[in-house]
């Protein structure tokens, strides 16, 4: 009996070393499991972790993943860093509409201009139009010229102003006027293909152009074989890649071309959006004493600190006008010898002084063309993020396919791909009720006696002898800011005027923008 209890513990010891050694051979494998995966979560390694495979390893399955790029400023913008903010009037009046209440939103980070666009800026845009479109097009170049008699008034002497101020150098940096909103919008294109252009030929992706080989070509050979445009770089094969690049291949040693994520080109340009410039306008930036505090001073009427029109700051600055605007009923300027903004009518870009944001003329100067399309009632109706009126959804136009199966683009005179409004895509009049309110003032089509058919078709016809009949429509834009004529009123940030966007005057200029792709907490310091 005790022979067998001793078999029997024997037999327990060996079922138990054999366990035993299972187990720990068990727990090696998990341990080793769990490092590749800890080590898969590190995706700068190159490697997934949700498979453990190798990414951009032509062995696998060749799956490509490029790193993160930093993101470029485009030349003589700035890093707007994003945040929430109080957007909508600070001051009331009672002669101007109650159209832009107070409200809390989050406007993402950005890119925008130091300055307003100047005379020498809209002069290389319209040189380069010239220079390709010259002989083949002269009605592009024509329209891409401001138009300088909006400085003639019937009671003004501005002819000196129709004659120089657009050419002459010594008006070079003052803000460019009498341009559109679509024209801004065309000069806002424009600029991006020409900063990515230059991004690609400096880099040896793609030559440099040869504008002496336009000589004697057509509309067609212009747009399709010499005219950069960014969209048709991306979608198109309109572009051969440089031979002989290694930054320029794929796995397999083939050539491509670049895309967004190389981190050479931009997004497009274009003009801010209305809650974009108001932010940008305030330059509100939390200091590290109020934010341990938890305190945001959010008050301010003007883009500097303090409700006043002049510097408040110790100093030799001390007094000085903030601004270029009017004071009152003929005071543009000041008395000889003791000049308060020295500007009868618009001064240099870099005039005055920053916000906080280092951006000049957020007030006064001229005012700027926004985004948006203009409805009174915005405020009560737009995102509380990314807020925005005047999304117009569109496709690319795609004539067939070639042998590959790849789409053919239709290419425009600007050697652009045209675009098409995409079913039930254009959203600027979203929720408006502007049909509603139109029915009682308009004349009725005829044999209509409800106006009913007018609602259905939205075709509108307005009495021009009805004062109080709506003037807004899809093409109202807005703009902001305040001008060398304008009074102290309009310079605060949140005041909101508007204009049909084919319509320009001498006191309405504009800035561009940019979105920032992938923004983080580092991205602006």
């Amino acid at each position: 009996m005790y022979a067998q209890i001793l078999n029997n513990n024997h037999l327990f010891y060996y079922k138990y070393m054999i366990n035993r050694s299972l187990l720990i051979k068990n727990v090696l494998i998990t341990l080793a499991i769990s490092a590749v995966l800890s080590s898969c979560s590190n995706s700068g390694k190159g490697v997934s972790n949700t498979t453990g495979w190798k990414y951009n390893d032509k062995k696998t399955t060749g799956f490509v993943v490029k790193d993160a790029v930093k993101g470029i400023t485009p030349a003589g913008m700035i890093a707007i860093e994003g945040g929430t903010f109080t957007i909508g009037e600070k001051t009331e009046a009672v002669t101007v509409p109650r159209n832009n209440l107070r409200r809390r939103i989050t406007v993402p980070s950005f890119y925008m201009d130091q300055y307003e666009v100047a005379n020498v800026d809209w002069r290389e845009y319209t040189n380069w139009m010239r220079l390709v479109f010259g002989q083949a097009a002269p009605e592009l170049v024509k329209r891409a010229m401001p138009d300088k008699n909006v400085w003639r008034e019937e009671l003004a002497y501005n002819e000196p102003l129709i004659q120089y101020y657009f050419d002459h150098p010594n008006f070079n940096h003052y803000p460019v006027v009498g341009v559109s909103w679509e024209q801004a919008m065309d000069y806002c294109q424009w600029r991006t293909d020409r900063v990515n252009e230059y991004a690609l030929s400096k880099s040896g992706y793609i030559k440099y152009p040869d504008f002496k080989s336009l000589e004697g070509m057509d509309m067609q050979e212009i747009s399709e074989s010499v005219i950069f445009n960014t969209g048709k770089y991306l979608n198109s094969d309109a572009y051969v890649p440089a031979e002989g690049k290694k930054k320029n291949k794929d796995l397999y040693g083939n050539n491509v071309k670049l895309s967004m994520g190389d981190g050479i080109l931009i997004p497009d340009i274009r003009l801010p959006t209305e809650a974009e410039w108001e932010f940008a306008a305030y330059g509100i930036k939390v200091s590290k004493k109020d934010r341990k505090a938890g305190f945001v001073q959010e008050t301010r009427e003007y883009p500097w600190s303090g409700q006043q029109m002049r510097n408040a700051k110790k100093g030799k600055y001390r007094g000085m006008m903030m601004a270029n605007y009017v004071r009152g009923r003929g005071d543009m300027m000041g008395t000889s010898g003791a000049l308060d903004d020295r500007g009868v009518y618009p001064v240099a870009v870099d005039s005055y002084f920053p916000n906080n944001f280092g951006l000049f003329n957020m007030a006064g100067n001229v005012n700027e063309w926004v985004f948006d399309v203009y409805r009174a009632t915005s405020f009560d109706e737009v995102s509380e993020y990314s807020s925005f009126r005047g999304n117009v959804y569109e496709d690319l136009v795609v004539d067939g396919e070639d042998e590959n199966g790849k789409p053919l683009f239709v290419i425009d005179s600007l050697g652009r791909i045209q675009k098409q409004v995409a079913k039930n895509g254009d959203k600027r009049n979203f929720k408006d009720g502007d049909p509603m309110s139109r029915i009682m003032t308009d004349f009725l089509l005829e044999g209509d006696t409800t106006g009913l058919s007018a609602l259905q078709k939205r075709d509108f016809k307005i009495d021009p002898t009805d004062v109080l009949a709506p003037k807004i429509d899809d093409q109202t834009r807005v703009y902001k800011g305040g001008s060398w004529k304008d009074r102290v009123y309009w310079l605060s940030s949140g005041s909101r005027r508007f204009l049909n966007q084919k319509e320009r005057t001498n006191d309405i200029g504009f800035r561009c923008a940019m979105s920032m792709i992938g923004e983080t907490s580092k991205a602006v310091k």
